[in-house]
C-alpha cells in the first residue's frame, strides 16, 4: 500500500509555494513567506482540510549567517539529508528543459496535527542519476542563481508539480498559487482541458482558458514592482521551447514580458493580497483585475511560547484550534501574564548575553527589531539622530536585532554592519546586540521575549507582515508604522502604539523617513518609557489587548477559513 493511498482518495487543494518553513532542521524557506506557507499547512491539517502542498527540495537550504570583524554578513551554505524526515517516492516525471528531459522525484513529508489531520507536503527534487550534473542542481539553492536557474526552477514547480499530482494519483479541486512562482502551472493545465477541435481559424480558441481559471488561485505577496519574477521571451524559447505558443502566451503574461503574476492574474478567478491595504495597493498596480484581500496569520500554537502556553491551556482551553478564545483574556489575572511574559524575557536575555556577551538584563525596556535585511524596512530608522537617541533612552532601553539579508543584496549587508557599527559605538550608553541566524526557533525566542516589537518599514511596501502577529500571541505590543496588517490590528495605546502618520499612500515616499523617525523618537520618550516604568497595570492592560484585540484574529486558523469559503468553494 503506497504511504499516500488515503491521501488520493478524495480532491485536494494543491498548494503551490517555492519556499516552506515547518522547521528549522528543513531548511526549504529564506523568510516571511515560506513561514506563511508553513503556518497555512500546519492550520489546514489542524482544521483537517483535503489539502496537498507542492514546493522544491532546497538541500543547500537558504544559507548560514555568520559575520567578518566588520559585522559583514558571511552566508554558509547549509547542507541537510531529506531522508532524515522523508520518504522518496517511486514514482517520477519529467518536464522539457533546454529540449532536453529534466527528470523529478519527490519527497514526502507529513504534517501531521495533534486532533488527527495530517497534510502530504511533496518535495519536488531533479538531484538523481539520470539528470546531467547541471540538472540535479535546479532545485539545490532557495533564491539562487540567475534569471535561467529561477525559470527553470519555476518550470519544475508549476508543470512538474502538476505532473507529479498526476502521476502519484491525485484528483484536484482548486490550485492554490502562492505568490507567482508556481504561475507555469496555468500551462500545463491549459494542456490537460485542450478543447477537442480537429481546426480553427484561431489557434487560442482550443484552449479552455475559463475551465483554468475555474479551477485556480493566486495569492500575491508584494507590492515591489522588483519582487514580481519576470523572464525575457528570448530566454522562455531557449529553456522551454515550443511547450506552449508564445503569440498566446504573450496575451496572458505581458506583450514585452513574460510577467509571471500576470500569468496568474489572467488565469485565476480569484486573486487576493494579504492585507486590506494590500489588496487596494495590489490593485492600484494592477488596474482592471479584481483583487480581494484576505489578511495573512500565523499558526497560533506554534509562536506561542511555552511559558503562555501553559497560561492560556489554564484559562483558555482550546485556544489553540479556537484562537478566538483569546477574546476571553480579561479572565487571566495579571500577574500571571507578566510572570509568563518575565520568563520568556529570561529566556531571551539568557541567550543574547551568552551568545553576543551583551550584558542585557530583564528589567529594562526591551525592544525587538527582527525580519529580512531589505533596505525598504529601514532597520536603521532608530539611528537617524543618535544624539536625540542617546538622551531617550540611556539606561531606560535596550535593543535587540536579527535578521538576514539576501546573499547578493549587498545594501542589506550594509545596514546590517550598520547595526553593528552603532551597537559598538553607542556601548557605553545604550545596550544594543544583533543576533545571528535569525531562524524559526530564535523567532519564537525573539517574539515572546522582548517587551515591544518594532516595526517601521517605508510605507506601503509592508504587504502584511507576520512577525508582529507572533508577539501579540506572547503578549507583546507592537510599535509599528500603519502598513500591512497592522493597519487593521493597531488600537492606539490598547494594542501597542503606531508611527508616522495615517496610511493613505499607494506609493513609497522617502521625505518621510524624517517625519516617521520623529513621531518614533517623540513616542518611545513621552509615551512607551513612561508606561512601562509606571504602574505595572497600565502595561499589563495593552498586553492584555494585544492578545485579545489582535492574537484572536490573525491567525491561519481565520485565513483559512476564509479561503475555504470565498476562493475555494467557489
Amino acid at each position: 500500500m503506497s504511504i499516500l493511498e488515503k491521501y488520493t482518495t478524495a480532491p485536494k487543494i494543491a498548494y503551490f509555494t517555492m519556499e516552506i518553513g515547518l522547521k528549522d532542521d528543513i531548511p526549504t524557506y529564506s523568510g516571511g513567506l515560506g513561514i506563511l506557507a508553513g503556518d497555512t499547512i500546519k492550520s489546514t491539517a489542524d482544521l483537517k482540510l483535503p489539502v496537498v502542498a507542492v514546493t522544491l527540495m532546497h538541500r543547500k537550504g537558504y544559507f548560514t549567517q555568520d559575520f567578518d570583524a566588520s559585522g559583514y554578513q558571511i552566508s554558509n551554505p547549509v547542507q541537510w539529508d531529506p531522508a532524515t524526515y522523508m520518504t522518496l517516492t517511486t514514482e517520477k516525471v519529467s518536464v522539457r528543459i533546454e529540449g532536453r528531459d529534466v527528470h523529478v522525484q519527490a519527497w514526502i513529508y507529513f504534517v501531521e496535527s495533534l486532533r488527527g489531520g495530517a497534510v502530504p507536503v511533496l518535495y519536488l527534487d531533479t538531484d538523481m542519476p539520470e539528470n546531467t550534473p547541471e540538472d540535479r542542481e535546479l532545485t539545490h539553492q532557495l533564491y539562487g542563481g540567475d534569471t535561467s536557474y529561477r525559470i527553470k526552477q519555476e518550470i519544475i514547480l508549476g508543470i512538474g508539480g502538476v505532473r507529479m499530482l498526476r502521476e502519484l494519483g491525485f484528483t484536484v479541486k482548486k490550485y492554490h498559487m502562492n505568490e507567482g512562482h508556481a504561475s507555469f502551472l496555468t500551462l500545463e493545465l491549459l494542456h490537460e482541458f485542450k478543447k477537442d477541435i480537429e481546426s480553427v481559424w484561431d489557434e487560442s480558441l482550443i484552449w479552455d482558458f475559463e475551465k483554468v481559471k475555474d479551477l485556480c488561485v493566486f495569492t500575491t505577496h508584494t507590492p515591489v514592482e522588483a519582487g514580481h519574477d519576470r523572464f525575457s521571451y528570448e530566454l522562455y524559447g531557449k529553456v522551454m521551447g515550443d511547450y506552449f505558443p508564445e503569440r498566446v502566451l504573450k496575451a496572458l503574461a505581458g506583450d514585452d514580458i513574460l510577467n509571471m503574476t500576470m500569468l496568474a492574474l489572467n488565469l485565476s478567478n480569484f486573486v487576493n493580497g494579504v492585507a486590506k491595504k494590500h489588496g487596494e495597493v495590489s490593485q492600484s498596480m494592477f488596474p482592471g483585475y479584481r483583487i480581494n484581500a484576505i489578511t495573512n496569520g500565523i499558526h497560533s500554537y506554534t509562536w506561542t511560547c511555552e511559558h503562555f502556553k501553559k497560561v492560556y491551556d489554564k484559562y483558555l482551553p482550546g485556544w489553540a484550534n479556537e484562537p478566538e478564545i483569546f477574546v476571553r483574556v480579561e479572565t487571566i489575572p495579571d500577574d500571571e501574564i507578566w510572570n509568563a511574559h518575565m520568563a520568556a524575557k529570561k529566556d531571551l536575555i539568557d541567550y543574547v548575553n551568552r551568545t553576543c556577551n551583551a550584558g542585557m538584563d530583564t528589567d529594562t525596556l526591551t525592544l525587538g527589531f527582527a525580519r529580512r535585511f531589505a533596505t525598504y524596512k529601514r532597520a536603521n530608522l532608530l539611528f537617524s539622530d543618535i544624539e536625540r537617541l542617546i538622551k531617550i533612552a540611556a539606561g531606560k532601553v535596550q535593543f535587540i536585532f536579527a535578521g538576514k539579508a539576501h546573499p547578493r543584496d549587498d545594501a542589506g549587508k550594509l545596514l546590517i554592519q550598520s547595526i553593528f557599527n552603532y551597537a559598538r559605538d553607542l556601548r557605553d550608553k545604550i545596550k544594543i546586540c544583533f543576533v545571528k541566524n535569525y531562524k524559526m526557533d530564535l523567532g519564537l525566542l525573539l517574539t515572546s521575549g522582548v517587551d515591544v516589537w518594532l516595526n517601521n518599514p517605508l510605507r506601503p511596501l509592508e504587504a502584511s507582515g507576520t512577525s508582529g502577529m507572533k508577539a501579540t500571541h506572547n503578549g507583546v505590543p507592537n510599535f509599528s508604522v500603519l502598513d500591512g496588517w497592522w493597519i487593521e490590528g493597531h488600537i492606539e495605546g490598547y494594542t501597542g502604539w503606531s508611527i508616522g502618520p495615517a496610511p493613505t499612500e499607494l506609493e513609497p515616499d522617502e521625505k518621510m523617513n524624517d517625519i516617521d523617525a520623529a513621531d518614533l523618537y517623540d513616542k518611545l520618550e513621552n509615551v512607551l518609557i513612561p508606561t512601562y516604568y509606571g504602574p505595572r497595570k497600565n502595561w499589563i492592560f495593552v498586553m492584555k489587548g494585544t492578545i485579545g484585540k489582535n492574537a484572536y484574529y490573525f491567525n491561519t486558523h481565520r485565513m483559512m477559513r476564509r479561503y475555504v469559503t470565498e476562493a475555494y468553494i467557489r
